[in-house]
């Protein structure tokens, strides 16, 4: 029996609440005991040593895209698996637009045997529609194969009745649809916000309504359906606003934001380019502050990455050509602390509940919760600890963070208590 005890860490899990100096011993791949001050005199284990640190459960991302099968000259499950690591994390769920599309069983199986092989918990989202689209895939079929969602990621599902139909079959399954909430025909270019910094450079961008009229849209279907819907990388204060107003309704909507979204604005293109450039674009100040607001508030549930890995050759181009999304598994937890925890946005618990347990208990993973007999996915971080971001385990590099000091250093990973990943 392989044992690991972790001493005089701060254990927050905010599953059950506890927020407390104790103690975590680990038996094979569970949490066996909680408590102060464990002696395990004569007893063959590896203690790990948490002073100064927190110990939390692992985090949770339902937003990556790892580029396997078909783009893995960006990133695979083997590489994203191990940048998801170094950031914390020990369970992703990965959205489907590869090359082929996971569109099916066929594509669904390639990845479900590739992630055996990861060091934390891969999941894989299936498409909604066959190639992105107007026919629905077998959603029976998928999601009996394992597909623990279903989303055109990258892409709005501009057919009202298909989406539709298709959030009836997710109510009947109790299953999500993830939704990317982008009207292509409201957008001269995407990737940048319409507004004064687009005006600057001479660009027609993305404008905050192409976004909101599908929200709008997609919230009133769930309401009608009583589906369960995912508003992806929401970026818009109106969008915000038409969430809010679902849930009070009734309706069952997820909401998620990026630490990009609620950390910069649209002045970043200035700066940084095109590695300022991700769909749906960077907005204004007011809109990351209604974010910041309605991630305090409850509004937004969940904060997730969207982690999008492009090679320097495809970002070192003119801003129109430049594929929009930037990496962000490495930095997301420090740019959380940074960002919101020590600016007394969220407190430290509010923030690791966007991040584990709500995740979790909103895509049914059983997961993100440190409780004694619960397996051992654990994230220790240093929130006071600083560092410079300067390198990735991703293959990919596309950051605007590269240089910033930020604060929350991942000094362990473990996942089905394994250390997968330590400073």
């Amino acid at each position: 029996m392989t044992k690991l005890l972790i001493k005089n860490g701060r254990i927050i899990n905010p599953a059950s609440n506890l927020d407390e100096h104790m103690d975590i011993l680990i038996e094979d791949d569970k949490v066996k005991r909680i408590e102060k001050n464990i002696q395990l005199d004569n007893e063959d284990f590896k203690l790990i040593d948490a002073k100064d640190c927190i110990v939390s459960p692992g985090l949770i991302d339902i937003h990556v895209h790892f580029r396997d099968p078909g783009l893995t000259h960006k990133e695979d499950i083997m590489s994203g698996s191990k940048s998801a690591a170094a950031g914390g994390y020990t369970t992703v769920l990965l959205m489907a637009n590869t090359n082929p599309k996971i569109d099916n069983i066929k594509s669904l199986q390639y990845v479900q045997e590739k992630a055996k092989k990861a060091p934390i918990n891969i999941l894989q989202e299936a498409a909604l529609t066959i190639d992105f689209k107007d026919e629905l895939v077998d959603m029976d079929a998928l999601h009996k194969a394992g597909a623990v969602g279903f989303t055109n990621d990258g892409v709005a599902v501009m057919n009202t009745n298909v989406l539709r139909k298709a959030m009836i079959k997710a109510k009947e399954l109790g299953t999500i649809i993830a939704l990317h909430e982008e009207d292509n025909k409201l957008i001269g270019l995407h990737g940048i916000n319409e507004g004064s910094v687009s005006n600057s450079l001479g660009l027609k961008g993305a404008p905050r309504v192409s976004e909101d009229v599908m929200v709008a849209r997609d919230c009133m279907l769930a309401l009608e359906t009583g589906a369960t819907i995912d508003i992806q990388h929401i970026s818009s204060k109106n969008a915000v606003d038409m969430v809010q107003y679902a849930k009070s309704k009734g309706a069952n909507v997820i909401a998620e934001v990026t630490p990009h979204h609620f950390t910069l604005t649209e002045d970043a293109v200035l700066e940084h380019s095109t590695l300022a450039k991700m769909n749906p674009p960077l907005r204004t100040y007011e809109d990351r502050e209604r974010i910041i607001s309605a991630l305090a508030d409850g509004t937004i549930d969940i904060i997730a990455t969207d982690h999008a890995p492009h090679t320097p050759e495809e970002k070192s181009v003119e801003f129109s050509k430049a594929p929009s999304g930037i990496i962000g598994l490495e930095t997301a937890l420090s740019l959380t602390i940074t960002e919101l925890v020590r600016k007394n946005r969220l407190s430290l618990s509010q923030a690791l509940s966007k991040l584990t347990s709500n995740p979790s208990t909103l895509y049914k993973l059983n997961k993100g919760d440190i409780s004694e007999g619960k397996i051992a996915d654990i994230c220790i971080f240093n929130p006071n600890e600083s560092y410079v971001v300067d390198k990735f385990y991703s293959k990919s590099s596309n950051s605007p963070f590269i240089g910033q000091k930020l604060f929350g250093k991942v000094k362990y990973t473990i996942c089905s208590g394994k250390v997968v990943y330590s400073d």
